[in-house]
């Protein structure tokens, strides 16, 4: 159980530490407008904005993957698959990330389709 709450807790913390390739390129904007923070994100191109993209498709992976978690504590099936599962989806999420940032879409496309069939796999083996 310990790794699954590991994945877990990693999950969480994934969108914050995509946001740092943003405020990276927000600087390069004249400074983090931090009474605006939306407005100026929505200036970024390039690099920028593919950082943003990948920052807020953290979120929403995120939602998925709790999803997941919560069927395999829920239903007590946490096996060595689920486990390996979840490794596999942290790993294919932060592999995502890296992809979108150096415009690598191909790459991005396979790690998406990964990372979303682990947790939707979790929950098939947990029925």
């Amino acid at each position: 159980m310990d790794m699954i709450i590991s994945c877990a807790l990693i999950s969480m913390l994934l969108p914050y530490f995509a946001k740092i390739p943003v405020i990276i390129e927000m600087h390069k904007l004249g400074g983090y407008n931090n009474k605006q923070p939306r407005a100026q994100q929505h200036q970024l191109s390039g690099k920028g904005a593919r950082a943003v993209a990948a920052h807020y498709n953290c979120f929403e992976s995120l939602a998925v993957f709790a999803v997941a978690i919560a069927v395999v504590l829920g239903t007590n099936t946490i096996t060595a698959a689920t486990q390996w599962l979840a490794i596999a989806h942290v790993i294919a999420r932060a592999l995502y990330c890296v992809f979108y940032w150096y415009d690598l879409d191909a790459f991005r496309s396979f790690t998406w389709l990964f990372g979303i069939g682990c947790p939707i796999a979790m929950v098939v083996l947990s029925i």
